[in-house]
């Protein structure tokens, strides 16, 4: 073989390893989803959308380089228990959760794998992480709210019905974030000269008997707190409210769309994009303890003018004007 020939013959057979690199799929990396709502949820669709299309346009393609497990813990503690080990036993490279009981459950189950929480609340002082900027350990997210934003439900349903007196909160007794929301309430309830009482949201039969028992009374309002089961029984918390003719605050504004009165809260949806951010950071090599967990930049208020007129109330102009939504 002359010398040109043997030269050629050898830069194509070193050219091989790199096509055949080319030409093999993306490895395929392996995402669990733990979710705090029923799969049934409408809900849950527009957030599983948003994730998917998020991780998309960085380069994550389900079916071709990543694949995705899902596990529907409607708000059931139990389900947590059961699905955290589950999705860990699967070997994922990363761990997307909803819920503080949730991350308590996945931390329980692996000290290794990944995880990211798009939803929770106060995880430094549950134990969850070490530090909002140096999270520590295997796990990091956003955070929904802190305690402290939880009183502006009762100051919004005092805006809207000034002669309200008496102030049912549901709430997940189970979750330590419903106790934590509860506390807030109760803690500012004097002030507005109003009695703050809990309603168990775990079970439909309790919180419909425990709010038509309380209707009775005059002056009485209505707040739900951010749990998966008070997401689970917002249908019947909103028809309850409207049967029985009382107004009622909610954590986000899909309640306000399907029917309630008045929401105050940061947008569930953006969470999942962000979350998808830190899943695409951590498939590329970062380390969950360096990502701070980080809290919304914005709450967003919406109003059902609807509701509020079935209801004989008047929306102040003032609420009206700083509204981020006002359904009619």
């Amino acid at each position: 073989m002359r010398r040109r020939e043997f030269v050629t013959f050898m830069g194509s057979t070193a050219a091989w390893p790199l096509i055949a690199r080319a030409q093999q799929p993306d490895q395929m990396r392996r995402i669990g989803v733990l979710m705090n709502i029923a799969e049934n949820d409408p809900q849950s669709a527009i957030r599983v959308s948003a994730l998917v299309r998020a991780l998309e346009e960085m380069g994550w393609k389900v079916g071709r380089n990543v694949q995705i497990d899902y596990r529907w813990a409607a708000g059931d503690s139990k389900l947590y228990r059961k699905y955290a080990p589950e999705l860990v036993a699967l070997a994922p490279d990363v761990i997307v959760v909803v819920g503080g009981t949730a991350v308590g459950e996945l931390q329980r189950a692996t000290h290794t794998i990944p995880i990211v929480f798009v939803g929770t609340t106060d995880p430094v002082n549950r134990g969850l992480i070490a530090s909002m900027a140096r999270p520590g350990g295997n796990t990091t997210g956003f955070i929904e709210y802190e305690f402290g934003m939880t009183g502006k439900w009762l100051e919004l349903l005092k805006q809207i019905a000034p002669n309200i007196s008496r102030v049912m909160v549901v709430r997940d007794a189970s979750e330590s974030s419903g106790i934590g929301q509860l506390t807030a309430i109760q803690m500012i309830g004097p002030s507005f000269g109003v009695e703050v009482v809990p309603v168990d949201a775990r079970d439909s039969k309790e919180i419909e008997r425990a709010i038509t028992t309380a209707a009775r009374d005059p002056n009485v309002g209505l707040i739900v707190t951010l749990s998966g089961a008070a997401i689970g029984h917002r249908k019947l918390v909103i028809a309850l409210a409207a049967r029985l003719r009382l107004p009622a605050a909610y954590p986000a504004s899909y309640f306000v769309k399907e029917g309630g009165l008045v929401s105050y809260g940061p947008d569930p949806v953006s969470a999942f994009r962000s979350g998808a951010t830190y899943v695409d950071r951590i498939l590329k090599g970062e380390k969950p303890a360096d990502l701070p967990v980080q809290a919304p930049t914005k709450y967003e208020l919406s109003i059902n003018l609807k509701t509020a007129k079935s209801l004989g109330l008047e929306v102040p102009q003032r609420l009206l004007a700083s509204a981020d939504e006002v359904i009619e």
